[in-house]
């Protein structure tokens, strides 16, 4: 009887442990290698090269979206938009990549230039991202940069695990929208207008920072803060992403 106990034992603990090991999933990076958000590309993906170590996943990256289609986004289980525009996609990736969010074949993280929705550098806006992020357009944004502090709004969402009720952003070109995407998307975090530093007049009201579409079956995740290579220097925001991956990946 004792034995029994035993063996019964150590194949709970090992079924524990098996399913306390997370899965191994592929990440497909966009991002840009140009511009001004350069300093920000290179130090994320040094850190996100370290990140896939420690959690055992593989991460993939591209420069441009020519390359994306139905094909190379079923090797992937994630896809993380570190920074690139909304436009100038070609017809082939603009159709895998709405297949892919709409029908749930990968997850979706996408940061800061995400949202750059509108007429640019002489293309369309691109109707189907805009819906994608809560309805919203770009209006305008703090190009000398402002500090602010961002409140978390869902405390009990897995991407929010961990992190302070609220925290403080020491750089960012806070983006405003023709409109909230609040009534269109799951809002997890916003930002205080009246912390920024300095003040001035190009603000929105209600400002969602971090937000998720649960109108798409894809798990996605879209963080607003994604500008400066200071931000991989602040916890709450390093914890945030990694969070967001993970989740997002289904793991």
């Amino acid at each position: 009887m004792k034995k029994t106990l035993f063996f019964i034992t150590l194949i709970l603990f090992a079924t524990i442990g098996l399913k306390a090991q997370p899965k191994h999933f592929k990440v497909l990076a966009l991002y840009e290698n140009g511009g001004h958000h350069i300093a920000f590309s290179t130090r994320a993906i040094v850190w996100l090269n370290k990140l896939a170590a420690e959690k055992g996943f593989t991460i993939d990256y591209i420069q441009k979206p020519d390359k994306i289609d139905d094909e190379l986004l079923s090797h992937y289980q994630l896809f993380l938009q570190l920074d690139y525009v909304p436009y100038g996609w070609p017809d082939k990736a603009v159709s895998a990549f709405q297949k892919y969010i709409a029908e749930g074949r990968g997850g979706w993280v996408g940061f800061h230039h995400a949202t750059l929705l509108g007429e640019f550098d002489g293309f369309h806006e691109w109707q189907w991202f805009s819906d994608f992020m809560g309805g919203i357009s770009w209006k305008n944004y703090i190009g000398t940069f402002a500090k602010g502090t961002v409140n978390v709004e869902d405390k009990q969402h897995p991407v929010m695990k961990g992190i302070p009720t609220s925290f403080r952003i020491e750089q960012e070109e806070w983006y405003t929208y023709d409109k909230s995407p609040r009534p269109n998307v799951h809002v997890l975090a916003s930002v205080d207008e009246s912390t920024y530093d300095p003040q001035g007049d190009i603000k929105m009201g209600d400002h969602p920072v971090v937000w998720t579409n649960e109108h798409v079956k894809a798990r996605n995740v879209y963080i607003f803060m994604g500008h400066s290579p200071n931000l991989l220097d602040n916890p709450a925001w390093v914890k945030l992403v990694t969070n967001a991956i993970l989740w997002a990946a289904g793991q």
